[in-house]
């Protein structure tokens, strides 16, 4: 595991507890010599797991569109920072560059992040770790949702294994080194669903 993306919100939520949970995960990324990659940003939530990776010795990846880099600030004391044309190029060279994925706390643009990625992995367009680190319990409600995807047969019992869930940065990207990633099907037949 060389290199984690960091999917998560440019504002620093309400509670103080987001902000210590990406501090938290840029500490561990650090201490494990694995590069955060993320979507370059110097403020909110971006700006913490990043500032806390590069404070703890760790090597930062920052991939941002162009017409995002003034509107979210983007962190000028990055390792590297990638300026790409779109936010489907943006998705795409994180996927490229990363071992894995973390979704912290974050908005639309975090979920849609991480359901495209899951989407990929359920595709076998990758078989990499995804995580949710569930600080304070803010993605219980989605946990829920995912659960509820599977009950109604929706999302597949292997597949409801695909997102690895904890409360702890430690935690999670211990379990990334034990996934074990579902099998995939090339096509879908009736007698499958």
């Amino acid at each position: 595991m060389q290199a984690l993306a960091v999917f998560c919100g440019s504002s620093q939520g309400a509670h103080p507890s987001y902000m210590k949970g990406a501090q938290v995960l840029g500490e561990q990324l650090a201490k494990r010599s694995i590069t955060l990659i993320y979507g370059g940003s110097s403020i909110g939530l971006m700006g913490a797991v990043a500032d806390s990776t590069l404070a703890n010795g760790g090597k930062v990846i920052g991939v941002i569109p162009k017409f995002l880099q003034d509107k979210e600030i983007a962190h000028s004391n990055l390792s590297d920072l990638v300026i790409v044309d779109s936010m489907h190029e943006r998705k795409h060279k994180m996927e490229e560059l990363a071992d894995g994925f973390i979704m912290l706390p974050g908005g639309c643009g975090t979920l849609e992040e991480f359901f495209e990625v899951f989407t990929w992995g359920q595709l076998g367009l990758h078989q990499k770790p995804i995580g949710i680190l569930n600080i304070d319990h803010y993605f219980d409600l989605l946990i829920s949702l995912i659960a509820h995807m599977n009950e109604q047969q929706f999302l597949q019992d292997k597949f409801l294994k695909m997102a690895l869930v904890s409360e702890s940065p430690a935690d999670l990207i211990q379990q990334f080194y034990t996934y074990t990633p579902p099998e995939v099907k090339t096509f879908i037949r009736k007698s499958q669903t």
